[in-house]
């Protein structure tokens, strides 16, 4: 009789092993950010001064990888191991911490869409801040740096944004040799150049705004910001709707084996 009850419910192999495989990969590479962010901390000796990691003023970009990776590997193990081990307590908990994240992104990006302008600012705010901390940390000087390029801007709506900043202010008390200039990531770029100018930003702020447009991208970040989204508004929504449909395939999917461990143990 208890053979008959086995033979009518079973555990999927295959979404077990789905599960298992897709997590595992979530779980190695969510170790890896982690271990790269712990490198970087490890370079700038963060993990001998722990208390170093609250005084920049700006953004750390290895708290990136750090919180990433950290996800992933919960959520990595979570789902690797509840698949494996048939453990009906790690995959619920997927499912939740998956489900959280899903709610999370749907009501962050109807609060960007109807908050528009306050988003603006809490960004101009947020690019001024780590605008002060440019010089303070390396690895922050270089994302602002890829950022400007990238969208070859300069500053959050211009480049006198670059005031902030200790160095590069025009104020008579400044002593910096960049005084009243701008990062070389805020230079246009001359295709015929192989070598990167880094001096090219010096004193360009002293210049009339006619003529600063000749040597840098005058428009601010916050704006090309706004207009990249604006041209590439098709991708980043397939990107998104993509995201979401994987958060709720996976949901599903972790349900559905709960429910056939669940029945399979109600049949012993």
């Amino acid at each position: 009789m208890s053979g008959n009850h086995f033979k009518g419910h079973e555990v999927s192999c295959c979404i077990k092993y789905f599960i298992f495989g897709f997590n595992i990969l979530f779980w190695l590479l969510g170790m890896a950010l982690v271990g790269i962010g712990l490198w970087a901390w490890s370079e700038k000796g963060v993990l001998s001064n722990i208390s170093s990691i609250t005084d920049l003023g700006g953004l750390d970009p290895v708290w990136l990888f750090m919180v990433v990776g950290g996800v992933m590997f919960i959520l990595g193990f979570a789902g690797c191991i509840g698949a494996l081990r048939e453990n009906t307590f790690l995959l619920k908990f997927f499912s939740v911490f998956l489900g959280i994240i899903f709610f999370l992104e749907l009501t962050t990006g109807v609060l960007a869409f109807v908050f528009k302008d306050w988003i603006k600012d809490q960004l101009n705010l947020f690019i001024n801040n780590n605008i002060r901390a440019y010089r303070d940390d390396i690895d922050l000087q270089n994302l602002i740096d890829f950022t400007q390029e990238y969208w070859e801007c300069c500053g959050a709506f211009g480049a006198d944004d670059w005031n902030l900043n200790i160095y590069f202010n025009c104020t008579d008390g400044n002593p910096s040799r960049e005084k009243c200039g701008v990062p070389f990531s805020c230079c246009t770029k001359d295709p015929a150049e192989d070598v990167i100018n880094t001096q090219c930003g010096y004193d360009i702020r002293a210049k009339p705004d006619s003529e600063q447009k000749d040597y840098i991208n005058v428009k601010g970040c916050v704006p090309q910001f706004e207009r990249w989204l604006q041209d590439n508004l098709t991708l980043v929504a397939g990107i998104f709707i993509g995201v979401a449909l994987l958060q709720i395939f996976g949901i599903c999917l972790a349900q559905n084996l709960v429910s056939d461990i669940e029945a399979v143990r109600a049949s012993w």
